[in-house]
């Protein structure tokens, strides 16, 4: 028997067991529930002193080169927004804390910077850069319209610690240092900075000791950049680059579909390549040296007469080609082609260097090798199909309708985007006439090659040839 003191004693003991019990059960509950309530409170209820953010839009890099004596410098400019993975100390409504921001620039420098710069000394790549300065500056700064301003404004000293400069407008300028064999070398630089943003522009200017400035423009990665070429590197470059722009033509080798379909032997197809290549060299040259219309609309009405000459090809191909008429339809189409082949190739000459002429023939020659290669291997496949697939007149039929249809949306298409242009009036003042006389300049020379043409087509195809339809051909 217990006491009643024992009883209440133990009911006591056991309640505070029991109280003991539940505060252990419910202890998780209250750490989690604090664990949130901590993490809310952080995200919300207290001030950002850091940010990190997200790939920008567009973004222009600024980066300025020269070799002296044993040292290549770069200077390069880009805004600190593109510096991401980065939490940069802010106060306020989102200004950069400069004293504690300036510490962390050389870390996303070298990442975001100086590991996507690749550079040569003829031809051998340069090893261990070295970040010699960074700095914040104001957007509105214009030191970098020259290299020595650049270079003085970067490794100034740093904006006033009470200066209110908001994150998003804030430029990072960065001093890179090669060590170099000689100043009078060839360099090189493989850029590697389109990841800074989802549209990089760069603006590169290269200030050799001796000699004038080199300026280049490009978008994304241009791959090898050669600031100073040999003309027979600038050659090779630019051989390459016809031949992958005919390559990866695909109106201008349905183009050349056409014309070679009707006519596969040597001689009109030599008459008519020949037509072709010479119309095409006159304006491409032409075009690079300035004797084109440089009005907006020029480039889209280029476009669309493209499409239209594939349509007209392939419907001339349906109802019966004469070879007698074909050599003179290409070159006419030809000069168009021309100017569709300078767009290409004029954001390109920039990295021709001193060696202009050398890089619009050696363009050509690419263009030309391109198609010869084209033509390798479309006149057999199209010799066997004719020959074990369907009739060559059928066959003709067939394909020429494909082309056609293909081609008349892209002219629908390109016709659209055309008529967005406005064409307004020439003014009649001195440059008008001034182009006026180039435009003659040009027509005389076109008269010449179609005069050149004419004889040609005389030569190579004789009398009893000119008149053969296209259903006579390949028999």
């Amino acid at each position: 028997m217990f006491s009643a003191g024992r009883v209440e004693t133990m009911r006591n003991d056991c309640s505070r067991d029991m109280l003991g019990v539940a505060m252990i059960h419910r202890r998780p509950f209250r750490l989690a529930a604090g664990a949130l309530t901590l993490a809310l409170g952080l995200v919300f209820g207290f001030p950002s002193s850091t940010h990190a953010h997200d790939i920008p839009s567009s973004v222009l890099v600024t980066a300025l080169i020269r070799p002296e004596g044993h040292t290549l410098r770069v200077v390069m400019r880009v805004p600190l927004e593109a510096m991401r993975d980065v939490n940069f100390p802010l106060h306020g409504p989102g200004y950069l804390d400069l004293d504690r921001v300036a510490p962390l620039l050389a870390g996303p420098a070298r990442v975001w910077l100086s590991d996507g710069l690749e550079l040569y000394e003829d031809d051998a790549r340069l090893s261990s850069p070295t970040i010699t300065a960074t700095r914040i500056s104001l957007p509105s700064d214009r030191s970098f319209g020259s290299y020595e301003s650049a270079l003085a404004h970067a490794t100034s000293a740093p904006l006033p610690l009470n200066t209110e400069l908001l994150w998003k407008q804030a430029m990072l300028d960065v001093v890179i240092e090669y060590p170099i064999t000689s100043d009078s070398a060839r360099f090189s630089i493989r850029p590697t900075l389109a990841r800074l943003g989802v549209r990089t522009t760069t603006v590169l200017r290269y200030a050799p000791p001796r000699g004038a400035e080199h300026a280049f423009e490009y978008l994304g990665d241009p791959g090898l950049v050669r600031l100073d070429p040999h003309w027979y590197q600038a050659a090779a470059s630019f051989v390459t680059l016809g031949i992958e722009h005919i390559l990866t033509g695909f109106d201008h080798l349905l183009f050349i579909f056409c014309l070679v379909i009707p006519f596969r032997r040597i001689r009109p197809l030599l008459a008519i390549v020949t037509a072709f290549t010479l119309a095409h060299s006159i304006t491409l040259i032409a075009s690079a040296s300035g004797l084109a219309p440089d009005a907006f609309w020029f480039p889209p009405l280029i476009e669309v007469l493209i499409a239209a000459s594939i349509v007209y090809m392939a419907l001339e191909n349906i109802v019966g080609a004469k070879l007698e008429r074909r050599a003179l339809v290409a070159f006419g189409f030809g000069l168009v082609h021309g100017f569709g082949f300078s767009f290409a190739l004029r954001e390109s000459l920039q990295f021709a260097g001193g060696h202009l002429a050398t890089s619009l023939v050696s363009f050509n020659v690419g263009v030309e090798l391109g198609q010869l290669f084209v033509l390798a291997l479309m006149v057999p496949a199209l010799n066997w199909a004719f020959s074990h697939v369907v009739a060559e007149r059928m066959g003709t039929i067939i394909l020429s309708a494909f082309v056609a249809h293909t081609a008349w949306h892209w002219m629908l298409d390109r016709g659209a985007v055309l008529s967005r242009y406005e064409f307004q009036l020439p003014v009649f003042d001195a440059a008008f006439f001034a182009s006026v006389i180039r435009g003659l300049m040009l027509l005389l020379i076109i008269a010449g090659a179609a005069w050149l043409v004419l004889e040609l087509r005389r030569r190579l195809l004789p009398a009893r040839d000119a008149g053969v339809l296209v259903h006579a051909e390949g028999k």
